[in-house]
């Protein structure tokens, strides 16, 4: 019976994981990771089972903010910007 109800829990979470908060999701994934290896038989279980999808939707989340982020030009150097700041110097006779 504690067995089912573990199942039900982890087939409710992977269900809500798509709707969740970029911290919750952290949290549970955190929380996951530990209760893998620390955690009851039944926890570890769980655990696995949930793991896979935490990590794909992580993974998702950040290739979605990496494509959305604005290109940055390259920063200039500090040779580069203080030739610029000065002006050019004619060369005295």
């Amino acid at each position: 019976m504690a067995e089912e109800a573990q199942k039900n829990t982890a087939t409710a979470l992977r269900d809500r994981v798509p709707t969740m908060s970029d911290a919750d999701l952290a949290s549970l994934n955190a929380n996951a990771q530990r209760l893998k290896t620390a955690g009851t038989t039944q926890q570890r279980a769980a655990a696995s089972d949930l793991l896979p999808v935490l990590e794909a939707e992580i993974s998702a989340r950040r290739a979605k903010k990496l494509a959305s982020a604005p290109a940055k030009a390259p920063r200039a150097t500090k040779k580069k910007a203080a030739a610029k700041a000065e002006p050019a110097e004619a060369p005295s006779e």
